[in-house]
């Protein structure tokens, strides 16, 4: 199966808020973004204001796309010309911000010293990032002792500068975050909580992550029958009251399916209208990112503020669609919205479900992903018998079949968005005494 082909964002627009005082920058070539499960977890960065002032205009065009990044949504980045000596001259009237990014083609003695002057207009608390283009350790070390706080060197991507930027202003004794991997379906009944559920497992049995599956689908989630549980609470509790959960109140609402697989169930009830709103979302998943390395957040087919701020905002996005038109259309207005909204993220992962159902006229693999310009990362044959019995006996996939392509698919989808390798020790032998072994009584 070919893997998630990443497409090359092109250079966004300069936004009207940002100032970019330079001719035209040079052509540069088509940004990669990071690989899938690259280990990268950016905190985002809060409220405050940055401005940058640059040499050259490829480093101004790096700043400006790290500008859109959705990690720095909440900062305010202006982006000007004439590096450490247009800041001096700009300063001397002017407080400064709350960080300062300068570059400089001097070396040694002559950058220390522009740096000087810069630190004689600036205010207190005021941070400073420099970026150069000597790769000298001597230099960087003489920078962080006159209390530059970070020196980057050019070349830059985007990434390296967020990363910066959210370094800078990380609480260091702050737990790690876990990876949010979105699912969701671009129509109804794609299978889009059947992956997510199957990838959770898959992650969960064969790399021994501890992973908790998160059922967004409030009133109609299926994570409570596909993992044959029936808790009596779960994250609507924690959404009903979010000021109260915490690590205590959290292991009581999860439902421990396997070792290292945990779930937060939907009601699935009617009871309520459920009307919750994005922040409180963002609430609930902090503290269960801060609790696990990986979540699963299986979203509904639903399009508001709440679903598509925490599509948005994940690490990893997975898209399932089936070869029909509707499909098509939905799976293009998802890629080209999250193209834009996220130019420094990872391509999202294609999966192209239910392939071949007898006597249904369905648009081919091929000219499926030709018209979207992507590879799909996963292609599932439509297989009624092992997916009903799955479903019907509240297993995954692979204890269904293990050998089966369709369980092969997960464990390359598993290993697609967690960037991790399955071990040959943790697949399914072919050997009869595997099998007998493998065999629930």
């Amino acid at each position: 199966m070919s893997e998630a082909h990443q497409i090359d964002p092109q250079m966004p627009p300069f936004p009207d808020d940002q100032e970019m005082t330079a001719p035209q920058p040079v052509p540069m070539e088509p940004y990669e973004a990071p690989e899938a499960g690259d280990g990268q977890i950016i905190r985002p960065v809060p409220r405050v204001t940055i401005q940058a002032f640059c040499e050259t205009p490829d480093v101004g065009v790096s700043l400006q796309r790290a500008a859109q990044d959705r990690r720095l949504a909440k900062a305010h980045l202006t982006v000007h010309m004439g590096g450490i000596a247009a800041a001096v001259s700009h300063y001397v009237d002017t407080p400064t911000p709350g960080l300062i990014i300068v570059e400089s083609q001097l070396g040694g003695s002559q950058i220390l010293g522009s740096l000087d002057k810069l630190a004689e207009v600036c205010d207190a608390g005021t941070r400073i990032v420099v970026v150069g283009h000597a790769n000298d350790i001597t230099l960087y070390r003489e920078l962080i002792r006159k209390g530059v706080n970070d020196y980057l060197v050019a070349p830059l991507n985007p990434l390296q500068i967020v990363e910066s930027i959210s370094t800078l202003y990380a609480d260091p004794e702050a737990p790690p975050l876990g990876r949010t991997i979105a699912f969701v379906g671009a129509r109804g009944g794609a299978g889009s909580s059947t992956m997510a559920h199957n990838a959770g497992w898959c992650i969960s049995e064969h790399m021994n992550e501890d992973v908790t599956v998160v059922d967004l689908d409030l009133a109609f989630g299926t994570g409570g029958l596909d993992f044959n549980q029936d808790p009596a609470q779960g994250v609507a509790d924690a959404l009903y009251a979010p000021e109260r959960l915490d690590d205590v109140l959290l292991e009581r609402l999860l439902v421990r399916c396997t070792e290292h697989l945990s779930l937060f169930a939907a009601p699935a009830t009617l009871d309520r209208d459920y009307a919750i709103d994005e922040e409180t979302y963002e609430l609930v998943l902090d503290v269960v990112r801060h609790t696990v390395p990986c979540v699963i957040l299986d979203l509904p087919h639903v399009w508001g503020p709440w679903t598509r701020k925490l599509l948005l905002e994940a690490d990893e996005i997975v898209v399932t669609a089936t070869p029909d038109l509707a499909s098509l259309r939905n799976t293009k207005n998802l890629l080209d919205t999250l193209k834009t909204a996220r130019p420094n993220d990872v391509s999202p992962h294609l999966v192209i479900n239910q392939v071949g159902i007898a006597k249904r006229p369905e648009i081919p693999v091929k000219d499926f992903a030709d018209a979207l310009e992507m590879d799909p990362a996963l292609v599932l044959p439509f297989d009624a018998a092992l997916f009903g019995e799955a479903a019907n006996n509240g297993q995954m996939i692979e204890e269904i079949d293990a050998r089966s392509k369709t369980a092969q698919g997960m464990r390359h989808l598993a290993s697609a968005v967690s960037g991790r390798q399955i071990s040959a020790s943790s697949k399914p032998s072919g050997s009869l005494l595997a099998r007998l072994l493998g065999k629930k009584g």
